[in-house]
């Protein structure tokens, strides 16, 4: 894979991958597999916009903490609507981490190199959020790492990370889905599989 390739400085570095769901955890899997780290996952939530679901107007990580985008209003996103789109998108968030990691808490970044993947960026809300939640916990380097992005999301995202690295950033983006053969969706069954193998590996190691 060329992200993994990309990230090669990081190898045996022990590093964090965590990797946005649910989009993005197959490609952590590997990510973690070539650099012989460790995956788990990041829990954000896009916030929809009112008339168009696949259209972010904001964030929200698992704290509550919420980043709102400043096409928000124009996208008809009021604050009552704000507040509702939020508890939503918190509800689900509680229920994939009780689903996903039932048996032990969220790995800890604090100290290590931490790895932020998405299969994507769009508006970078939801990279921003997951960004944010991982800054938070401490970690030693932060680098959010995307295979593809439109450049001004980048933009808007390098003021949170230490590292930002993205392979493609084409000037006529308008979907992640665009730039791959097959987009299929993974489900959360995948990703607590995924979770459980990678879990079973680190603990054999141990």
């Amino acid at each position: 894979m060329r992200l993994a390739k990309a990230l090669e400085a990081y190898r045996g570095r022990n590093p964090l991958v965590l990797a946005i769901p649910r989009g993005a955890v197959e490609m952590g899997a590997v990510i973690a597999e070539a650099l012989g780290g460790e995956l788990d996952v990041v829990l954000v939530r896009k916030l929809r916009a009112p008339s168009s679901p696949e259209f972010a107007v904001g964030s929200v990580d698992e704290t509550g903490w919420t980043y709102i985008a400043d096409h928000a209003a124009q996208a008809g996103a009021d604050q009552a609507y704000l507040a509702s789109e939020k508890a939503e998108q918190l509800e689900l968030l509680r229920r994939r981490r009780a689903q996903y990691t039932p048996a032990r808490p969220p790995a800890d970044p604090r100290g290590r190199v931490a790895i932020v993947v998405d299969d994507g960026i769009a508006t970078g809300a939801s990279m921003i959020a997951a960004l944010h939640a991982v800054r938070a916990r401490e970690p030693a380097r932060l680098v959010c790492a995307v295979p593809v992005a439109p450049a001004e999301s980048l933009e808007q995202i390098r003021p949170y990370a230490d590292e930002v690295l993205c392979l493609e950033t084409p000037a006529d983006f308008y979907a992640v889905g665009q730039f791959y053969r097959h987009f299929a969706q993974v489900e959360d069954e995948a990703v607590v599989k995924l979770l459980a193998r990678h879990g079973a590996k680190r603990e054999a190691k141990v």
